[in-house]
C-alpha cells in the first residue's frame, strides 16, 4: 500500500466522516442569517431532548449561563463552522434557541460621542 492509498484509512478521515454523519449530509444551514457575530441565545426547556445529538446537546450546554456569538460556539466546541451553522439551524427552527443579529456598524454611536460620555463619567 502506497502513501497515497493510506490517507483513506488514517485517523485523519474518521471524523470527516463522522462531521457528515453529524449534519445528516447537510452542507448548508436552512437559516443564512447565521453570520459570525449572531448570538446565540439558548432557551429554557424543561430537560434533555433525547433527540437531541450530542453535539447539539453541548451546543445548548454552552449558551444556557450565557448568550455566544456563532464564531465562539464554533471554536468552543471544537467543530467546524459549517458543521456548526447546521446544528444552531435545527436547534433555531426546534425552537430551543433564538439568534439576534449583530447591530450594524451605521447603526453603532459614533466613536467622538462615546468619548464625550467616557470624559464626562471621568469627570464625575
Amino acid at each position: 500500500m502506497n502513501d497515497s492509498d493510506r490517507r483513506w484509512y488514517d485517523e485523519e478521515a474518521g471524523p470527516l466522516v463522522r462531521l457528515y454523519a453529524v449534519t445528516a449530509g447537510r452542507a448548508r444551514s436552512g437559516s443564512e442569517h447565521l453570520d459570525l457575530m449572531t448570538v446565540i441565545h439558548a432557551l429554557p426547556s424543561p430537560g434533555y431532548d433525547p433527540m437531541l445529538s450530542p453535539e447539539q446537546a453541548a451546543i445548548l450546554r454552552l449558551c444556557s449561563p450565557r448568550p455566544h456569538p456563532v464564531a465562539d460556539i464554533a471554536s468552543d466546541s471544537g467543530l467546524p463552522l459549517a458543521v456548526v451553522r447546521v446544528l444552531l439551524s435545527d436547534l433555531l427552527e426546534a425552537g430551543l434557541i433564538r439568534a439576534t443579529e449583530p447591530v450594524p456598524p451605521a447603526q453603532l454611536p459614533e466613536a467622538r460621542i462615546l468619548r464625550r460620555v467616557i470624559d464626562g463619567l471621568r469627570a464625575l
